[in-house]
């Protein structure tokens, strides 16, 4: 039985939701699934925006079957490529002989590559800036390259003003019902979620998501429709401005989140004595993660909400913890710049995570080493205490001084 909602009269939410998934991309976590969006816009022309994973094609094809109430499907939008959005094409080129796919060179590119589908006379390639006339509505259509694979692109319907935005905007989470960002309390349930999305998804390319917001910000616009996560219609700069920030590397929060790993605990016990040192001196929201029991891409999305972190990590085969070394490796590759951070390092008979984990970072962006570093030989001592307590007296001083700052504006504005 379909499951369809209304955006508006002419264009209708035709996806679901994969609750059973376990791994997104067959790496990331998804306790609370994930939904795939797609759209059908019926004009004089009917078009379908995306398609779904496979996954959930049953549901989506009766969808999309009982919105089309007889009537045939003229066009098929590609705005992504990747196999979650396009699963059904072949499906649909089958169900509807006429119907013509739209995408640009590198869409049926990847097409040919993926599925190998006979393509003659069912394509209608697009450049930047293209339109396609439906009747009342237009598609006009923005290329975004790498946000996040290089044949991206955009459709803005210019009548109703809305945008169907591929994966940016996206986010992690099954939908409940509640389709629109007002229906939903975004910050307590989906924020989280979006930010390790953007982070370990999209969060590598930075400036071509800096590009694309800047395409778009001469745009009016209602809906905001991507193929992840809730449609967007009240607050959208809202959304706007988490991602101007996290393309910029900025953080989220004036924050500290310590990450640690521990084969014994005593590198554990430092972390616990940093954090209760730093809670007792005012500092609010601090976070601990032990790496070897958290996934690479919570700690990620951490590190896109955190300004402040502290890696705390063994000496392991005279190199650094396998956990922390992956972290390291994955905040490298996805481009993790501007943050300010302190080192623990602990090593019983020759301490030499502490400059690894300095060499790795050093290769990053902007990120501003706290002094000093905290060395410990097998367990905390008084000598390795002082210098915890130093530690944790800097970045005090840095996190509660923004604090004080803040709430000094905050008063200024109120008397003014």
């Amino acid at each position: 039985m379909h499951c369809t909602r209304k955006l508006t009269d002419a264009v209708t939410w035709v996806g679901g939701s994969d609750r059973r998934l376990v791994l997104f991309e067959n790496l990331f976590p998804i306790p609370r699934g994930v939904a795939y969006n797609s759209y059908l816009i019926m004009d004089e022309k009917t078009a379908l925006m995306d398609t779904v994973d496979r996954s959930i094609s049953r549901q989506f094809l009766e969808n999309v079957t009982h919105e089309l109430g007889g009537r045939g499907l003229d066009y098929l939008v590609v705005d992504h490529m990747e196999p979650d959005h396009c699963a059904n094409i072949e499906e649909l080129m089958l169900r509807f002989p006429s119907m013509k796919l739209v995408g640009n060179e590198k869409t049926f590119a990847l097409i040919r590559q993926f599925y190998g589908l006979p393509l003659e006379g069912r394509c209608v390639v697009v450049k930047d800036g293209d339109a396609l006339a439906l009747g009342r509505h237009t598609l006009r259509f923005f290329f975004t390259p790498m946000v996040h694979w290089p044949e991206v692109m955009m459709a803005y319907e210019e009548s109703e003003k809305i945008l169907f935005s591929a994966d940016a905007f996206g986010s992690f989470g099954a939908l409940n019902g509640n389709l629109f960002e007002d229906e939903l309390d975004f910050e307590r349930d989906w924020l989280a979620d979006a930010r390790r999305y953007y982070g370990n998804i999209v969060g590598k390319y930075g400036p071509q998501v800096a590009a694309a917001l800047n395409r778009l910000a001469p745009l009016d616009i209602r809906l905001l429709c991507p193929l992840h996560g809730p449609v967007w219609r009240r607050s959208l700069q809202r959304l706007l401005d988490y991602y101007s920030r996290w393309c910029r590397y900025e953080p989220d929060e004036r924050a500290v989140a310590v990450f640690y790993g521990s084969m014994y605990g005593n590198t554990e016990n430092a972390a616990d004595i940093l954090a209760n040192g730093l809670a007792q001196a005012g500092v609010k929201n601090i976070a601990v993660y032990d790496v070897s029991s958290t996934h690479v891409s919570v700690l990620i999305g951490e590190i896109f909400r955190c300004s402040h972190l502290v890696l705390a990590a063994p000496t392991y085969n005279n190199g650094v913890y396998p956990a922390m070394l992956g972290l390291l490796h994955d905040m490298k590759a996805l481009d993790l710049q501007n943050r300010t951070v302190g080192l623990v390092q602990n090593g019983s008979w020759a301490p030499a995570s502490g400059r690894q984990m300095q060499a790795l970072l050093d290769e990053m962006k902007d990120m501003r080493m706290l002094q000093p570093v905290v060395t410990l030989r097998s367990a905390l001592d008084e000598a390795s205490m002082g210098q915890l307590m130093a530690l944790k007296d800097t970045l005090a001083a840095q996190l509660l001084s923004d604090e004080h700052t803040k709430r000094y504006k905050n008063l200024i504005d109120i008397l003014c």
